[in-house]
């Protein structure tokens, strides 16, 4: 199972559409995840319809609408593996020890608002990924997005995909 997974888009307030390669990943992928901050629910539909399969959420970003259509957290189950999305997850100080106590029975959890990629796992196996942004980089050097797969109940081929300067 191909999955995409980004947050952080903010279209259109810090870019127009997303970027080329993010839209062909996410007609090629199995499922995408979104971790929040859309900011127009025309981002939403899109995605939606470009895509097979989307579990997303609500960021801080996001208004009303976009907040009655989406979850602040979503919780699914992929071939076996126990994922959950939400965008926000607090400083990185001990991140990993609290995401932990907080999502107890979950295999994967998917996070954004930072605009950082990251990549950890926490005492007893929680595995952390933040997508960072494909359209508002910050500090970064790169906007950002990632792709995995999912096979029998276990996450692999986790890629960080850097994107073009725009």
């Amino acid at each position: 199972m191909r999955l995409v997974i980004t947050a952080d888009t903010h279209v259109p307030k810090r870019a127009r559409d997303l970027p080329a390669p993010l839209w062909t990943a996410i007609e090629e992928a199995d499922v995408v995840l979104h971790a929040g901050d859309w900011v127009d629910e025309s981002l939403l539909d899109a995605v939606e319809a470009r895509s097979r399969r989307l579990v997303g959420v609500y960021g801080n970003n996001d208004g009303p609408a976009l907040r009655a259509r989406l979850p602040e957290i979503a919780r699914v189950e992929l071939d076996g593996l126990r994922v959950a999305v939400v965008h926000e997850t607090g400083p990185r100080t001990r991140r990993e020890e609290r995401c932990a106590a907080r999502f107890p029975d979950t295999d994967l959890l998917v996070f954004g608002h930072s605009h950082i990629p990251w990549d950890s796992v926490a005492p007893g196996g929680l595995r952390l990924l933040n997508p960072g942004s494909p359209t508002d980089r910050r500090s970064q050097p790169y906007a950002t997005y990632l792709t995995a797969r999912v096979t029998a109940g276990a996450l692999d081929r986790v890629e960080l995909h850097r994107l073009p300067p725009r």
